[in-house]
């Protein structure tokens, strides 16, 4: 918005199942039918055909039918912003500025299939599709993450990126109702989030001076369960267990193994 089986598996399976051409036409024609048909199974094959491409070739490429297809575009989308995040420009930003220009970037690349995005947005708000709606906004603030080489492995690497969830959908919610000039709506909006976000980190800050963790959870339970009025000793004896139960459940040097 492929495993060598579908579009929806590794990224480079596209580059070599050998059916990227064919993805790539379907995609086109797609993003023209979809503004008036919707994302469906039939809008799917009446691409297929306008382009010239066979049924069972169509199968392959998208064994997901329309979900492969949404898949696809999103994550072509994605590519799209990543290497808009390459240049000397973007390089001499601040990081929330780097953040801003991501989300404008993507919203560069979805711009000229506004109506298409719309009908893709509606159908993935449905129950069905709800997960796979997740999965790609989880992808896209995966993807701009990356693109500020953010090397996170622990709890940082999934907070970063639930919060930037959060931010990426809301601001495509209100970029898709968007009608003001140059949307500059939808701009101050975007800054709003992420000055947001800015409080979110600037809270965790502050808590870590006074020496909570905001990775650890169990630990802010272990204060409440042994409060300082207990000898300075025995507290710090307590929570250096706590300390070393979480280090063993949940190393800090584990890799992210499994994201939507």
């Amino acid at each position: 918005m492929g495993s060598a089986k579908s579009a929806s598996g590794p990224e480079n399976t596209a580059e070599i199942d050998g059916f990227e051409p064919v993805r790539q036409a379907v995609l086109a024609e797609a993003l023209k039918m979809a503004a008036f048909e919707g994302w469906t199974g039939q809008m799917l094959a009446s691409a297929g055909e306008s382009v010239g491409i066979a049924p069972a070739s169509i199968r392959a490429a998208f064994p997901g039918g329309v979900r492969d297809l949404l898949r696809y575009w999103s994550a072509e989308t994605d590519r799209t912003m990543s290497a808009a995040m390459s240049g000397p420009e973007y390089e001499a930003l601040k990081i929330r500025e780097k953040v801003a220009f991501a989300i404008q970037a993507r919203l560069d690349a979805l711009r000229p299939h506004k109506e298409a995005a719309r009908r893709a947005a509606a159908l993935l708000a449905l129950p069905p599709y709800g997960l796979l709606g997740a999965r790609l906004a989880w992808s896209t603030a995966d993807a701009v993450w990356r693109g500020l080489k953010d090397k996170s492995t622990d709890f940082n690497f999934y907070s970063k990126r639930g919060i930037l969830t959060g931010v990426w959908t809301s601001v495509f919610a209100r970029w898709l109702a968007d009608e003001t000039a140059e949307e500059a709506a939808t701009k101050a909006f975007l800054d709003a989030r992420i000055g947001n976000v800015m409080q979110i980190e600037k809270a965790k800050a502050r808590m870590r001076e006074i020496g909570l963790d905001p990775a650890k959870p169990i630990e802010w339970l272990a204060k409440l369960r042994y409060p300082a009025s207990a000898s300075a000793g025995n507290n710090h004896a307590r929570e250096a267990k706590v300390d070393e139960a979480l280090e063993e459940t949940f190393p800090a040097s584990d890799a992210p193994y499994w994201t939507p």
